[in-house]
């Protein structure tokens, strides 16, 4: 029996979609509370997990390889953890991992799920593989192309409403004034997607527009912070669990953060096509697919930037062509593994933006990133003298205090140039 037939796939069925409920990781919390209202509208009832803990981490390492990266042990902990701790019947719930197809380790997470499943005894739990490529196919379960759309414009609102809660934030004269304005915004752009409002040009550029000005009208106190930057691989950089609630430890730092949005990259994902036909040849039908893709992406990045423009108090993302420019001041394109020229261009974007202070989020052994991360620093350095870059590695054996120690190493740092400044 070879490896592909040893742990069986489930199908997730049409009757499993009117009954099941679908369990995922929480990846991008601010993008995932629209995202969920996606699959709920084409009749999917998916729960985002926020499980959190030692008992999650030690259920992911009781069935994962602790050879596997983090985040693997991470978001297929939190899976697991959850058909075991009493809140869900396991036989009435499916689990969905986002599938690359690509040279990273997470391409493996659909297997590792499969196989943890065998092991409990759970074998009959669908698993579910999420990928614009359709690796796997299921009678119950189909990205459609409305679907596909909707679910990019909650990655691009969530990440106005993330690059603007976190610019706002920590100034706010009222706490709180922030949180709620993105609440409302969720609840208006749930209600617009249920009746296909807000997804054309016009209706965008519309919602944006207000977004901004519904955080400008926000009061806040003029006074300067220590500004910094989080990059990395794309499970720790974003996912709260991932990086030991790293955002909020900042802001009891008395920080603002800027994190990269979550459609660069997904248009790194679509640059890559160009990238690859380019190096190596292929299909021309990919080589046109990636740019009819990247221009369609460029289209709505142009929206979101566009909205930002009239606003000296923010601080807009460059253009995706703008971040290319910048990877090659560091890396060739060619470097494409795991997040790739994406990741050292992130942080040549935040220290031209002023946010010098850089926080490279990595789990421990992920090789693409300490290569991407760790290796480009003594460039940034020669390329930017004032560069403040700090690289912290997460997995199961490390402790938030150690963490924190070395974060509160490098704020002091920032903290000596902010004074310097002034």
């Amino acid at each position: 029996m070879d490896n592909s037939d040893k742990y069986t796939k489930v199908d997730f069925t049409k009757e499993m979609k009117k009954e099941y409920q679908i369990l995922a990781p929480d990846i991008f919390p601010m993008h995932m509370k629209l995202l969920k209202r996606v699959f709920n509208l084409y009749g999917y009832n998916l729960t985002v997990l926020h499980y959190q803990g030692k008992k999650v981490i030690d259920t992911g390492l009781q069935y994962v390889h602790n050879d596997m990266c983090y985040p693997a042990i991470c978001s297929i902990g939190q899976q697991l953890y959850a058909l075991t701790c009493g809140d869900f019947d396991p036989h009435k719930v499916a689990l969905i991992q986002f599938q690359t197809g690509g040279g990273c380790r997470a391409s493996n997470y659909i297997k590792l799920l499969r196989k943890a499943l065998k092991n409990m005894g759970m074998e009959y739990v669908p698993v579910i593989s999420l990928s614009f490529s359709g690796l796997e196919k299921f009678s119950g379960f189909k990205l459609t192309i409305p679907m596909l759309y909707k679910g990019i414009m909650s990655i691009v609102y969530g990440d106005m409403l993330m690059l603007l809660k976190n610019q706002v934030k920590p100034y706010e004269k009222e706490a709180g004034a922030s949180d709620r304005v993105v609440d409302k915004w969720v609840d208006i752009l749930k209600d617009q997607f249920k009746h296909n409002r807000g997804l054309g040009t016009r209706g965008m550029k519309r919602n944006l527009n207000s977004i901004v000005a519904d955080f400008h009208n926000i009061p806040r106190d003029n006074v300067k912070k220590v500004k910094v930057g989080i990059v990395g691989e794309i499970y720790v950089k974003y996912s709260p669990f991932g990086n030991n609630n790293l955002e909020d430890f900042l802001a009891s730092q008395d920080c603002e953060v800027m994190v990269p949005g979550v459609l660069g990259f997904v248009q790194y994902t679509f640059s890559n096509r160009i990238i690859d036909h380019n190096l190596y040849g292929g299909s021309r039908a990919a080589l046109l697919a990636g740019k009819f893709l990247e221009k369609m992406a460029r289209k709505i990045e142009t929206l979101m930037i566009d909205a930002l423009s009239g606003y000296d108090d923010f601080t807009a993302p460059s253009s995706f062509e703008e971040i290319k420019l910048l990877a090659d001041k560091v890396i060739d394109r060619g470097v494409k593994m795991g997040e790739g020229w994406l990741l050292p261009a992130e942080m040549v974007e935040l220290i031209e933006k002023g946010y010098n202070n850089i926080i490279c989020a990595q789990p421990f052994g992920c090789l693409p990133n300490h290569i991407v991360g760790k290796g480009v620093i003594r460039t940034l350095k020669e390329l930017y003298p004032y560069s403040n870059v700090c690289p912290i590695d997460y997995d199961a054996g490390a402790t938030a205090v150690n963490q924190e120690n070395r974060i509160k190493l490098m704020l002091s740092v920032a903290r000596e140039q902010l004074a310097d400044n002034n």
